[in-house]
């Protein structure tokens, strides 16, 4: 029995394959880089829901609290928050250098208090 000697390979099969996975690309690639799917939204008689504006708590290395860009002393800090609701979000800038100690026990007074919505705020490098 003869061995039977290949001469040709059919790539057609490959191709179609390299087609539909290069039109997957292309077509999460233009999501990705507008960052959302365009959509018209359609209009509604009833109330729209107010969002809080995000609370900015910022601890400094020196020890020092601000609560939205005021100094405030960080014994007053839930007195100050009183009128906020507990889902509001409260980002929380602290130094890189400042006691750590004094970050937990910030976080600690906020989830102690009910605030359970809370973002650190970091930098990208």
């Amino acid at each position: 029995m003869a061995i039977k000697k290949i001469e040709s390979i059919n790539v057609i099969p490959f191709i179609d394959i390299m087609l539909v996975l290069l039109a997957i690309v292309l077509t999460t690639a233009t999501f990705i880089a507008k960052g959302a799917i365009k959509v018209d939204l359609p209009k509604a008689s009833a109330q729209s829901v107010k969002v809080e504006k995000p609370k900015d708590i910022t601890l400094t290395v020196d020890g020092k609290t601000y609560l939205d860009g005021v100094a405030i002393d960080k014994s007053k800090l839930i007195t100050l928050l009183g009128q906020t609701p507990k889902e509001t979000t409260i980002v929380i800038n602290g130094d890189a250098k400042m006691n750590y100690e004094y970050f937990v026990g910030t976080i600690d007074t906020l989830t102690g208090a009910g605030y359970t919505h809370l973002s650190i705020a970091t930098k990208k490098e």
